[in-house]
């Protein structure tokens, strides 16, 4: 399976380059987040730094996202506090829209997302707002038929050593590195990273380490507790679940249990009494989960879990190391 997936992106690029598959252009700059890996590999975050860091530097940011698994059709600008919004638009596009503050833009045709993005702009425009505007083009590497500023990649050292979707977790080969403008490293990752990402990017692009911190809203009593029969079930649905269980052990919370789910799987009354019953055969004192599975609890379903134990959410944020490196770089790009 791995040759065919492997021959139909060699089908793709070659209808691009003679140019039968058509790049269309936002009148914005486009800058492109994306990864090879087909999730896990920390995208989120990062576009949530960078929408705060442009939005800090006067540009008037939006998102353009696919919105993965939404229920909603078309072209829709995301209501993050919409009754079942992580349903209609999808739980990633809920947690950017939350975190990062800015509009967030879901539909299958990019193009048409950021074209709606552009009009909304220019009705601040017509109110006498002057705004300069920037689309952040959300898992935007291998959609290209949306042209973009600038491309950055997102590259974990687990990425280096895997395959081709369906054997392995990659999207395209680590030889499409050479469209990077810039590769973003976990800063842990740079001494085995960095060697191998540098003979696969092209010259003039360049390389931003980030450091992922781990943070807790709401932290329960126990969620820190060195007594060894006391501490959280840990549940997620996200594509590399060993990472945050990994960073909850870096952080010191307790884990008794560990419960996954397939990638953005959307929560069941049923799934709920499992992890209940889970917490109480563990001696469990409540649960810990990520903000993309908790935009995804209904009211009812957050009330089951917390009436058998606390719920705490775990928030990861990417920092730039060199920020002042990174407003530079893009500020020469989208000038």
């Amino acid at each position: 399976m791995v040759p065919l997936y492997a021959a139909a992106l060699a089908v793709k690029d070659g209808l691009r380059r003679i140019g039968v598959l058509r790049t269309q252009r936002l009148t914005w700059p486009v800058v492109s987040v994306g990864s090879l890996s087909a999730g896990g590999a920390g995208k989120t975050p990062v576009v949530i730094a960078l929408a705060e860091l442009l939005g800090a530097r006067g540009w008037n940011v939006d998102v353009l996202t696919r919105g993965y698994g939404r229920s909603g059709r078309g072209v829709e600008r995301v209501d993050p506090e919409a009754d079942g919004a992580a349903a209609r638009f999808g739980d990633e596009p809920v947690v950017i829209a939350r975190r990062a503050g800015v509009p967030v833009w879901v539909g299958a045709e990019r193009f048409a997302a950021g074209e709606a993005a552009e009009a909304s702009g220019a009705m601040d425009a017509e109110r006498g707002v002057h705004l300069l505007g920037v689309h952040l083009l959300d898992d935007g590497f291998q959609h290209r038929g949306l042209a973009r500023t600038m491309d950055v990649v997102v590259v974990t050292e687990e990425d280096l050593d895997d395959a081709l979707l369906p054997a392995g977790n990659l999207r395209e080969p680590l030889a499409a590195l050479r469209r990077a403008d810039v590769v973003v490293l976990r800063e842990e990752e740079q001494a085995g990273v960095v060697p191998q990402v540098r003979g696969l990017i092209r010259v003039g692009a360049v390389v931003w380490p980030i450091r992922r911190q781990i943070s807790f809203r709401e932290t329960a009593p126990v969620l820190f507790s060195d007594i060894p029969t006391y501490g959280h079930i840990a549940f997620s649905a996200i594509a590399r679940p060993a990472n945050f269980v990994r960073m909850l052990g870096e952080a010191g919370v307790g884990v008794l249990e560990v419960v996954t789910f397939p990638d953005h799987h959307a929560y069941t009354v049923g799934d709920m009494k499992k992890l209940i019953e889970t917490c109480d055969l563990a001696i469990g004192n409540g649960f810990v989960t990520t903000e993309k599975d908790a935009v995804k609890l209904s009211p009812s379903m957050r009330a089951q879990l917390e009436a058998a134990g606390p719920l705490v959410i775990a928030r990861v944020d990417s920092l730039f190391v060199d920020e002042a490196d990174v407003v530079r770089e893009l500020e020469a790009r989208l000038s």
